[in-house]
């Protein structure tokens, strides 16, 4: 029996631990460097940072444990102001308890500006989810060769992922390197580019690190689309090793406008680079795509390199199913949810269709892949106790189901709505009349609906068909009249009958020229059919082909009888399966029809039995037997008679008596196809293309974003499972029936007053989640600036580094709702993509569009007053280059657990996971290190 896992955000982890530890050494080594005040100075000029030793012995008496002490000059520590939030006044004469207690003060605050921005940055998201699953109408061809209209993405998987999925988790990152630059008018500063190359550093080795460890024993997670990743991780490599050369080889220390605009325009040339990697669109030639059948039946796909221009076998059977990738991801997300289907009604047969329907829908949504956007938020949520969005799946599902059958109930209303344009309407009711010869006079009705407060009339005349006017009817024209008030009138018609033996014949009744306020809507032709009543009958099935939904429960298969209606006769049927296993798929019958005298047409009833497939396509035949005139018909004794008799002693009306018995025609077998109930099929296709969990994403209106944000709820869990699927559904019933626990009790008392500020942003799915793409965007500027000040208020208070700062403490604070989001996406994903096949991807664009613009603007600024915008090359050289070195070996290490003995680049043995990740995190503590030591010029730099 394999073991079931279970995701929980709320439970302490890995990451959480590392990055509280290291917070908490950050927090000390800074108190500890905290310098006593000196006395009082009237100096009010704003000064750099003074330390009162030499940094690299100011360090060595911090590792030391001793409080250093400058001989002569002052030791005052005065602050600037921030962008937006001004220095802690007063600025001078400042104690060191003072001063310790600011640093935790805005040590506090900084991480509840983390809190705040993570927040708002899953609104960000849910915007960004809205408008990145957004979808469009297709035709495409199914695999029985019938169009069918299916929706797909209207982004390209990649492309979305490089740009607003990008943008979304490292919005912070740019917006402060961004913001730093208005800050220091235009100048360089540590922060930001200390941030994004911090953040590149902790997304690649700490998220990569947990990523690895949390996979269930004996799992692993393989990178799907590799060819994209490496791509992504060659740009991510080249962007820094492009900052290395523009600060220090191209134009040393100095950043040009072209060096800039180079940065900047190197975002989008990467993006169609891995977009036009993933569509294969380099080399279509080298690659093709085949398809097989799993053992559940779903069709895969898998790319196979074109070796010396040969070709290699195909499975033509299974790839020559449908006609379009569209339609072939349509096609196996519906074998999924028709697998899932039948096994739930194997466990709940007490249940009802909608029900089951529900709960396969649910499953789906729960199953299907995921965006990274996704994972932020849920994670996101999480962490702050609000509700997970996958408590709503099943609701979601309830209320597509309902969606689904009224949309169908509604086409079936349209097709059988007539013409309302005019007040009033004229037809025929009904449309078609059978009569016998004998019958003589009889009427046909003509209906007036709409208004009936006018006179309205309507002329009438008779055509011949096969029947003619004069010899089988008596030919009739004139005008109707419907006085007011009058709703129904009718027309009579003459039949006249012979002792001839004929084939039934018929003849037309037309409506023309009604008055002005009225229309002639259909039918406004009525058919008349003349059986003939000299002959017992000619019998055969009235349809050559049935197709029969397998939800009928009855059906009724029905038997003609024309060419005369003449005595009583007895017709003989059966039925036979073929493809159809009669009591799994239907009922065999076997009988008599019984036409009395005028009856031309009786039904044989057989019952379905209903199954709820999705691909029914199985097939039964009825047959006729010999028709007889019954025994108690008073024909029967004369044919006997008749038949004893010599054929030359017969007389011409006793042998008229013989040609006019029974008999068979042509239509006397026929095939039944039992296939499954359109109203079925409609919903199931409605429901696969709506399982997307991305429409969980995102609120409807403001109250209920206010309500969600003042309201702690639990549920709505990711689970994992194994192969072992016995009990999901009563898990996943468990998970969303959990109430809060007390982590989500505080954590939502805690970010409360951040939630009900960000209510205020447009709900995601008003106009596409464009309104909340922008507004959050604002709103994220304006808390990063805040968080940038902050930082830089801490740093300056505490005596430490912009550059140190921002590596340790503003890059694992801007990076830790992703941890949670790669964490999440590691355990529910099939593959690794979403894990850390978009790493690479952010960490590119951080520079791209953080470096990029930020770098740019200010270049331009300068080039406007004459100067040269300078970038001292400082620790962030140092720091690049280490993260370059590391990297490489990181990669080294995932191209390595691509082998075929450990499986992927998440999970595998044991053992070896752990050596793994402990390698990951271990090249961040050194890359931390190094990088602190440097910036402290206790070991040189470049």
């Amino acid at each position: 029996m394999s073991r079931k896992y279970t995701v929980r955000i709320r439970k302490s982890n890995l990451c959480t631990t590392l990055i509280g530890l290291i917070g908490l050494t950050v927090l000390f080594i800074s108190l500890v460097s905290a310098e006593p005040a000196p006395e009082a100075s009237t100096s009010t000029e704003q000064k750099p940072l003074s330390l009162s030793v030499s940094p690299k012995r100011r360090l060595l008496s911090i590792f030391q444990g001793k409080a250093a002490r400058e001989e002569n000059g002052s030791d005052s520590t005065i602050c600037e102001d921030g962008l937006i939030l001004k220095a802690w006044r007063p600025l001078t004469n400042i104690t060191q308890s003072e001063r310790i207690g600011r640093g935790i003060v805005y040590f506090l605050a900084m991480s509840y500006l983390f809190i705040g921005v993570a927040i708002v940055s899953d609104r960000f998201m849910e915007g960004i989810e809205v408008i990145t699953s957004s979808e469009r109408l297709v035709t495409v061809l199914n695999k029985n060769g019938q169009r069918e209209t299916i929706s797909v993405h209207v982004w390209n998987e990649t492309v979305a992922n490089l740009t607003l999925m990008a943008l979304g988790s490292s919005a912070p990152e740019i917006l402060l390197s961004i913001i730093e630059m208005f800050q220091k008018n235009f100048s360089a500063g540590d922060l930001g580019p200390g941030t994004i190359v911090g953040s590149a550093a902790y997304n690649l080795f700490i998220i990569i690190a947990i990523c690895i460890v949390v996979i269930p024993k004996g799992q692993v997670r393989r990178i799907q689309h590799f060819r994209v990743f490496v791509v992504t991780a060659s740009w991510s490599i080249f962007a820094y090793v492009w900052m290395c050369l523009i600060t220090k080889y191209i134009t040393p220390s100095v950043i040009d406008i072209w060096e800039g605009l180079v940065t900047f325009i190197s975002f989008p040339i990467f993006v169609y680079h891995a977009y036009v990697t993933e569509r294969r669109l380099f080399c279509p030639s080298c690659y093709r795509q085949t398809y097989d059948a799993n053992q559940r039946g779903i069709i895969v796909s898998s790319s196979e390199a074109a070796v010396g221009g040969s070709e290699a076998p195909v499975r033509s059977s299974i790839k020559d199913l449908v006609e379009s990738p569209e339609m072939r991801e349509f096609e196996e997300t519906r074998r999924q949810y028709i697998s899932k289907l039948k096994e739930l009604y194997r466990k709940y047969p007490q249940y009802d269709l909608e029900k089951i329907q529900a709960m396969a829908q649910e499953h789906l949504i729960r199953d299907k892949p995921k965006s990274r956007a996704f994972y932020r938020v849920q994670s996101g949520r999480r962490l702050t106790g609000a509700a997970g969005v996958l408590r709503k799946a099943r609701d979601f599902a309830a209320i597509e189901i309902g969606e689904a059958k009224a949309e169908y109930r509604m086409q079936a209303e349209e097709e059988e709505d007539i013409d309302e344009e005019y007040e009033t309407r004229l037809y025929f009711d009904p449309g078609h009349y059978t009569v016998l010869e004998s019958i003589g006079d009889f009427e046909i009705h003509v209906i007036r609906s709409g208004s009936l407060s006018k006179l309205t009339k309507v002329e009438y005349y008779t055509e011949d068909g096969t029947a003619e006017a004069g010899s089988d009817y008596v030919a009739v024209s004139g005008v109707l009249e419907f006085p007011p008030g009058i709703g129904e009138q009718t027309i009579k018609i003459t039949i006249i009958d012979d002792d001839v033996f004929e084939e039934d014949e018929h003849f037309y009744v037309h409506l023309r020229k009604p008055t002005a306020d009225a229309v002639l809507v259909a039918p406004k032709v009525a058919t008349i059919m003349i059986l003939d009543d000299d002959h017992c009958g000619i019998f055969e099935f009235k349809d050559k082909e049935h197709v029969i939904p397998e939800n009928v429960k009855t059906y009724e298969v029905n038997v003609k009888r024309y060419s005369g209606m003449r005595g009583k006769v007895i017709l003989p049927y059966y039925s036979k399966g073929k493809t159809a296993i009669s009591g799994k798929e239907y009922m065999d019958v076997k009988g008599e029809l019984v036409f009395d005298v005028g009856e031309y047409e009786l039904p044989i009833e057989v019952e379905i039995i209903e199954e709820h497939s999705f691909e029914k396509n199985v097939v039964f035949e009825m047959y006729l037997g010999d028709p007889r005139v019954a025994d108690d018909d008073p024909l029967y004794p004369q044919i006997l008679q008749v038949q004893r008799k010599p054929l030359d002693e017969r007389t011409y009306h006793e042998n008229l008596l013989l040609t006019g018995l029974p008999k068979l025609a042509n239509i006397s077998k026929i095939e039944c196809r039992i296939v499954e109930s359109e109203e079925f099929k409609q919903t199931v296709n409605k429901l696969v293309q709506t399982a997307n969990a991305s429409k969980l994403i995102g609120t409807t209106s403001w109250k209920e974003q206010f309500l969600d944000a003042m309201t702690v709820t639990g549920g709505g869990h990711l689970d994992v499972e194994d192969d072992d699927e016995e009990d999901d559904d009563d898990a996943d019933d468990d998970y969303d029936d959990a109430g809060p626990t007390a982590w989500e009790y505080v954590m939502h008392f805690l970010s409360i007053f951040w939630k009900i500020c960000f209510a205020i942003i447009p709900p995601a799915k008003i106009y596409n989640g464009y309104p909340c793409f922008l507004v959050s965007i604002i709103l994220i500027a304006i808390c990063t600036a805040v968080l940038g000040d902050v930082a830089s208020h801490f740093g300056c208070t505490l005596g430490v580094l912009d550059s140190v700062t921002a590596i340790c403490l503003v890059a694992m604070g801007t990076s830790l709702p992703d941890t949670f989001a790669s964490k999440v996406a590691a355990i529910h994903d099939k593959t690794a993509d979403n894990a850390i096949g978009n790493v690479t991807g952010s960490n590119a664009v951080n520079v791209f569009l953080g470096i990029g613009i930020a770098w740019t603007m200010a270049a331009i600024y300068h080039a406007i007053h004459g100067n040269q915008f300078e970038v001292p090359v400082g620790s962030l050289l140092f720091s690049t280059v280490i993260y370059l070195i590391e990297a490489a070996v990181a990669f080294f290490i995932l191209i390595y657990r691509r082998k075929q003995s450990i499986g992927g680049e998440l999970g595998g043995p044991e053992k070896l996971k752990w050596v793994h990740s402990i390698i990951f995190i271990l090249l961040w503590v050194i890359y931390i290190t190094l990088s602190i030591l440097e910036a402290y010029d206790v070991i040189p730099g470049f």
